[in-house]
């Protein structure tokens, strides 16, 4: 599949007024279609779990499976896929003994995600995106590791990751300081200068103009802006939240924006990977709504599109086919 493409603009004038810029990114926007869920798409499939290893149970012990998925990404139309290595972090493989595999584990995500790409018979210009991952639970930013305990694992994953990738994702960043570990942790790369990265934030359910530390949106967009990603994203929280990030975002910063929400309703503030608290799926949240909503993060100026947990290969195809039509 080509690159998905609008018409018009090489570049925006940085003087522009917010209102002439929104105008000119509208007509003139390259649209990049990411991949969707891997964890929750591999435990619905019987090859991972939702607690203990979570998605690095597969690394282990299905592979195939893995280059399998990352494929049917690609079928469906997605021009980044992006590594499972979410859970190949201490705090997840310590849980089954396996915290010194950090570096074997994703180094073989990585590997795996290439070969998915490198052998897929319908070239459409793709890109791997690292998986630079939180290092204690999703959306709790009360548990973010302090700066000098990040930076060296992150610095791990960004080396073990670098000879099979083509950028890196920070992603489901709760925090200003947390998405700033990772920032600190690609520029003390030796590899820094050879890759772009992105960073996606998580959103209050409730209000998707802040992150879940309750710092503002455009907070967090001034601090990363100055750490040079060609993207801000936001990630793993509701439809609605994510709107609401984009628009904050697009009125504050000149890189490009986007989301990939997930399948999910609110997630209990005080919630952990393996505690008694059930995260329960969104069964309104269809693929014509998810399409729907995939086009007003548009119109709010989002450049960047995907899907998060519980957003499975047929949701993608369904936005792929979505974004022709729009630019035909």
């Amino acid at each position: 599949m080509t690159s998905l493409r609008y018409s018009v603009a090489n570049s925006i004038d940085r003087q522009l007024t917010a209102f002439e810029r929104q105008v000119a990114q509208r007509q003139g926007r390259t649209v990049t279609l990411m991949d969707g869920s891997m964890g929750e798409e591999l435990a619905d499939r019987g090859f991972s779990t939702r607690d203990g290893l979570w998605s690095a149970r597969a690394l282990i012990d299905h592979p195939n499976e893995i280059v399998a998925l990352h494929q049917e990404y690609l079928s469906a139309g997605a021009e980044v896929i992006t590594t499972n290595t979410y859970s190949t972090v201490p705090s997840y493989l310590a849980k089954a003994g396996l915290g010194d595999r950090v570096r074997e584990l994703a180094t073989s995500a990585a590997e795996l995600a290439r070969k998915a790409l490198d052998e897929f018979d319908k070239p459409n210009g793709a890109r791997v995106a690292g998986c630079l991952p939180p290092l204690d639970e999703s959306y709790r930013p009360d548990l973010v590791p302090a700066a000098y305990e990040a930076i060296p694992i992150y610095r791990d994953l960004i080396d073990s990751m670098a000879p099979s990738v083509d950028l890196f994702l920070a992603e489901t960043m709760s925090s200003i300081d947390e998405a700033q570990h990772v920032a600190e942790a690609l520029r003390s790369s030796p590899d820094f200068a050879a890759f772009e990265w992105m960073v996606s934030f998580t959103l209050d359910d409730r209000d998707g103009t802040k992150l879940r530390s309750g710092e503002s949106v455009t907070e967090a967009v001034k601090a990363l802006s100055v750490q040079k990603p060609i993207a801000i994203l936001f990630n793993c929280t509701t439809p609605q939240s994510i709107l609401d990030g984009v628009g904050c975002a697009h009125k504050v910063t000149t890189c490009r924006v986007g989301g990939y929400p997930n399948r999910f309703k609110p997630v209990p503030e005080d919630w952990t990977l393996d505690d008694d608290q059930e995260i329960m799926r969104d069964a309104g949240l269809t693929r014509d709504k998810f399409v729907s909503w995939s086009n007003r993060f548009l119109d709010a100026g989002a450049s960047y599109l995907g899907g998060c947990c519980g957003i499975g290969p047929s949701y993608i195809e369904a936005l792929a086919r979505n974004l022709h039509a729009r630019s035909s």
